[in-house]
């Protein structure tokens, strides 16, 4: 069930539909309403195509994902689309401009035993948002997706302590992802390290732990 909810003071009327999608190498999502090779499209039964909801409503949208018999250990993944309808909204100085939102809330349903295996196969040192930051190259040889998190710290040269975090951008089955590792911090502002530094702590993904210790240098 998804529960949505019309914040607008006046009624609202959205489309919904089923795409596939496809997860960039940059972070991007591509959407496409063609079905895709391997698609489980065709097992999602949703509710209707359109909802209307008055001002402050609220609207609880099923959907049902039906895997044929005999489906092996697999994941299912699909986008749910709410679209709006176009409307015109007045720029400063200039003409109308039709505009029409879209939500994608993406689905993840795992058939059997389907589950993450992922490693480290290698790091570098990558620029993220005018940050230089530490990098894991993460391969995931599972059949489901997966997510890395883990608490890591470490000391700079120049003697100053920082913890890190993972991106927690999803790596799907078969791919290889670089994976900054974050700097957390108290400020919003960009801190610099002074490389080298050795990071050590423990990643977690599912329900699997293991330690981590690399050297980072340029």
């Amino acid at each position: 069930v998804l529960e949505l909810s019309n914040a607008d003071a006046r009624a609202a009327k959205w489309r919904i539909r089923t795409a596939d999608w496809t997860f960039e190498k940059n972070g991007n999502v591509a959407f496409h309403d063609e079905l895709q090779a391997g698609s489980c499209r065709p097992w999602v039964a949703i509710e209707k195509r359109e909802v209307m909801l008055p001002a402050g409503g609220k609207y609880r949208y099923r959907f049902e994902v039906t895997p044929p018999p005999n489906t092996p250990d697999s994941e299912c993944r699909f986008a749910l689309l709410i679209e709006g309808d176009e409307m015109n909204v007045q720029t400063p100085g200039g003409p109308p401009v039709p505009i029409a939102g879209r939500i994608a809330v993406i689905v993840y349903v795992a058939v059997g035993k389907a589950a993450p295996a992922l490693e480290v196969t290698g790091s570098e040192i990558t620029t993220v948002s005018g940050e230089t930051l530490p990098t894991l190259r993460i391969r995931n040889s599972g059949n489901a997706h997966g997510r890395l998190s883990g608490f890591l710290a470490g000391t700079d040269a120049s003697g100053r302590k920082l913890e890190f975090t993972p991106t927690t951008l999803p790596i799907l089955p078969g791919e290889t992802r670089a994976v900054p590792l974050h700097i957390q911090r108290d400020k919003d502002e960009p801190i610099k390290i002074a490389y080298p530094i050795t990071i050590r702590g423990t990643l977690e993904w599912a329900d699997k732990s293991v330690a981590f210790e690399q050297r980072f240098a340029p």
